[in-house]
């Protein structure tokens, strides 16, 4: 489908200095800078605690490196899933349909280049012209989710593409052998910055990384930084993240860790051939003291291989920084970090007797360890709960942003589609083909990086699906676990979501429910008007 779009005058602004409102400093604020390159990199069921700069004993000097210099956010929301994430960040609708637009394409309009590298996963209404095929100027690929890190002997369904051009693992321009998933999307990033390079347009990355998705593979050299750094137990090394969140700033000091016992994975276990007493206990928390030694052995294994796939990632983002300082492009460039959602607890192990690592293991991540990622919050991934859909969020902008702030401010994926066209200084198309486009959803997130204080949302949706639904409205936030009755919490008081209030305060549950209702139909009218 060719898009014709109509472009409004461009809106002239200025940043002044503020005091921020932040949770522990004050922010300085550039005055001007040139149409900025924008790199926006996403990792994958990667807990909010998972990062250094976010508390975690994991190395990621460069992600910290960024969070130092730029914007921390305490209260950032993802859709709960890979896909819902993926289709509201990069069209800024929470549902949408046939008159929806990826931000590349308002981009290009605007004289950008665009580039993807990575995982392409869309919910079923997002329309093929916002396929990266059809919407990015380079792309290399693959959807969904592949069969690995590494590639393994047997063939695999998942294939990567070119552009439209299938291609095999063969085929595949690896650098640096041996092939890892994460250094690939990687050197094709860079490839296509060095095919724009002489340009004097600015870029749009789009570098949606694999990992630390299952299966469990990492290099050898990056395993062993980790093991036995976790034999101390998952109940341990919780608390040390809770410790260093508060010492640092991304946890409040009133912030309390949720009970561990409260955090397993009760709906989607296997029931399959071979559901053995392992797989029984995998989506549960047994306190580490009750595990044997062999137990205890292989679950430092299992998660020295995840925190092995984020200190690679890591190690790439480094790769991308020095891209940019060696083409003198790093004080003009935008770079946004976060994760689709909370860490997974999924049990999909295909064979216990191949450890997590290599090539020819296929491991996933245990429920305790996946509670270790969403510390200090409840439950995961799909969750509507604060483990499942709080992502870590950061923003590094030199032009705009001279010291490194936190900010207690709350926004959403959806807010980042409106943020880039404000600070590209773009125009949303008024039509698409003989359409009117679809209005956006969210709002600018400039003023937080300009050190001021936001408008508040009315209100904030995410939860996997209507089983998972999470409705937030100012400090009151409604959701529901697997289709169970609404709970009611009190985020002001309880941001690790410990009290439920829906019994105690039933009347307002029933105002949340209604004001839920209007706003999912007012929501649902302006797309499909």
């Amino acid at each position: 489908m060719r898009l014709d779009f109509t472009f409004k005058d461009s809106i002239l602004y200025c940043i002044v200095l503020l005091n921020l409102l932040c949770t522990n400093c004050t922010s300085e604020v550039k005055t001007d800078y040139e149409k900025p390159n924008i790199i926006l990199i996403m990792g994958d069921d990667i807990g909010f605690s998972d990062l250094g700069c976010y508390g975690s004993e994991i190395h990621t000097p460069n992600l910290d490196m960024l969070a130092a210099n730029g914007v921390r956010f305490q209260s950032f929301y993802n859709a709960a899933k890979c896909n819902p994430t993926r289709s509201t960040m990069l069209t800024g609708l929470y549902w949408g349909n046939d008159r929806a637009i990826n931000i590349a394409q308002v981009l290009s309009k605007a004289g950008y280049n665009t580039l993807h590298s990575g995982k392409e996963h869309f919910d079923n209404w997002v329309p093929d012209h916002c396929r990266a095929r059809n919407s990015f100027d380079f792309s290399f690929l693959f959807q969904t989710i592949n069969e690995f890190h590494i590639p393994p002997d047997s063939t695999f369904e998942n294939p990567f593409y070119l552009g439209d051009k299938k291609l095999d693992v063969k085929d595949i321009n690896v650098q640096k052998q041996p092939f890892f998933k994460t250094n690939v999307i990687t050197d094709y990033a860079i490839t296509f910055l060095n095919n724009v390079k002489k340009d004097q347009n600015p870029f749009f990355l789009y570098l949606p990384y694999h990992a630390a998705h299952y299966p469990l593979q990492a290099l050898p050299e990056d395993i062993q930084k980790y093991q036995g750094k976790y034999k101390v137990g998952w109940d341990t090394i919780r608390q040390r993240r809770l410790t260093k969140m508060k010492a640092m700033g991304i946890a409040d000091e009133s912030w309390k860790l949720s009970n561990p016992t409260d955090n397993i994975n009760r709906f989607r276990s296997k029931k399959m051939k071979g559901y053995d007493e392992r797989r029984a206990i995998i989506p549960k928390y047994r306190p580490w003291e009750k595990l044997t030694e062999n137990e205890k052995e292989e679950l430092d294994l299992e998660m020295s291989v995840f925190a092995a796939m984020i200190d690679r990632m890591d190690q790439n983002i480094g790769r991308i920084i020095q891209w940019l300082k060696d083409e003198d492009q790093y004080e003009n460039t935008i770079i946004m970090y976060l994760s689709d959602n909370g860490s997974c607890p999924y049990d999909t192990n295909r064979d216990f007797t191949i450890p997590p690592g290599p090539a020819d293991s296929y491991r996933t991540l245990s429920a305790a360890w996946a509670n270790v990622g969403n510390t200090p919050f409840r439950y995961f991934k799909q969750f509507g709960h604060e483990g499942g859909c709080n992502t870590h969020f950061i923003v590094h902008f030199p032009k705009v942003i001279q010291t490194g702030f936190i900010t207690n401010q709350t926004g959403h994926i959806v807010d980042i589609m409106p943020t880039l066209i404000d600070i590209a200084d773009a125009s949303y198309p008024e039509r698409i083909g003989d359409d009117e486009s679809a209005p956006l959803h969210g709002s600018s997130l400039l003023p937080i990086l300009r050190g001021e204080q936001r408008e508040l949302p009315d209100f904030f949706i995410s939860g996997h699906t209507d089983k998972f639904r999470m409705y937030r409205k100012g400090d009151w936030k409604l959701v529901k676990a697997n289709g169970e009755e609404w709970q009611l919490y009190n985020l002001e008081n309880d941001r690790t979501e410990m009290y439920n209030l829906a019994d105690s305060l039933p009347t307002k549950v029933g105002e949340m429910i209604t004001d839920y209702e209007e706003d999912l139909t007012n929501l649902q009218t302006t797309v499909a008007q």
